[in-house]
């Protein structure tokens, strides 16, 4: 049985039962089975060796969602080859293709859970009753440890850019003096 959170988020001021763990810095990142915007599977292996950062939004069609994945895609194209920038939704594949298309995003990858919920239920970001993904953030470093965690507290706001951005930032700069 998935492990259920009420206490974690709220949808509108209203609380919402989250499923799944509540992941924290240090953890193992879970994998997961998400689709891209032409319905192949895509995996966080597939981004193995690579810095991460993911976010979930409930629907890129709505204002903040919007304006998250356009901030982050703005970021992710000064952040080189080493980074890879996912946002995750439940909207279908076609529906983050047409948004995709309109907004010019095209420096991060824009993946669908709506399939089995695979990242929300791995990550904890499967809102039930309404069958959306809370807002979230996590940054996994190139040895698949999570580095940053947030599960934003309303999730109509906005989640705190700076500190996920200054972690990768670090991160970037760490694999740097590494090689």
């Amino acid at each position: 049985m998935a492990y259920e959170r009420t206490d974690a988020v709220t949808l509108g001021g209203n609380p919402v039962t989250l499923i799944g763990p509540e992941l924290r810095v240090g953890d193992k990142a879970p994998d997961f089975a998400v689709l891209t915007n032409d319905r192949r599977k895509a995996q966080l292996t597939d981004y193995k060796n690579k810095t991460c950062i993911i976010t979930t939004v409930p629907s890129l069609d709505t204002g903040v969602c919007d304006l998250q994945t356009k901030l982050l895609n703005e970021e992710a194209s000064n952040m080189g080859e080493d980074v890879a920038v996912l946002t995750i939704s439940v909207d279908l594949p076609f529906a983050q293709a047409r948004w995709s298309k309109e907004s010019n995003v095209d420096a991060i990858t824009i993946l669908s859970d709506h399939f089995d919920l695979s990242f929300g239920t791995a990550y904890g970001t499967y809102m039930k009753e309404h069958r959306l993904e809370c807002r979230a953030v996590f940054v996994i470093n190139q040895e698949g440890i999570i580095e940053y965690v947030e599960y934003v507290s309303e999730v109509t706001d906005h989640p705190d850019y700076e500190s996920a951005l200054h972690v990768v930032k670090e991160l970037i700069n760490k694999a740097g003096t590494a090689k």
